[in-house]
């Protein structure tokens, strides 16, 4: 008579598989549709905090900000987790994954030229 695997070794062996899955496929950002937003801008001071996502900071000649994100994920198990906000001068930018999960993400925001720029609260001089 052959004899299954009990509970604790089928438990090891799924939570091994799950934390080799992310390994299976790599997110890359740069092969990634586009997405853009544009927010109604009106301030002198804009601080972006972009989460630790690398950031393109472009001065333009416009009036409002203007936020393209790449954003790919690898094999996942969660969820992903975008969001993208202008408050009180604040333009905060998630991207990221719940769970194990691999994801990319790189943002390009086109500021005002008049528009002091600030990333986390310190000063920048508009570069990546």
């Amino acid at each position: 008579m052959k004899r299954s695997p009990s509970p604790k070794k089928t438990a090891l062996l799924a939570l091994a598989v799950a934390a080799l899955l992310p390994l299976t496929g790599c997110a890359d950002a740069s092969g990634a549709k586009p997405e853009e937003q544009t927010f109604a801008f009106s301030g002198t001071t804009l601080d972006v905090k972009a989460h630790g996502n690398p950031t393109d900071l472009i001065p333009a000649d416009r009036t409002d900000v203007k936020v393209t994100r790449w954003f790919d994920t690898g094999a996942q198990v969660g969820s992903k987790k975008l969001s993208w906000t202008l408050d009180d001068g604040v333009l905060d930018l998630h991207a990221g994954c719940t769970g194990l999960a691999d994801c990319e993400a790189r943002f390009r925001v086109e500021v005002p030229r008049n528009v002091a720029v600030t990333r986390d609260g310190r000063a920048t001089d508009l570069k990546g």
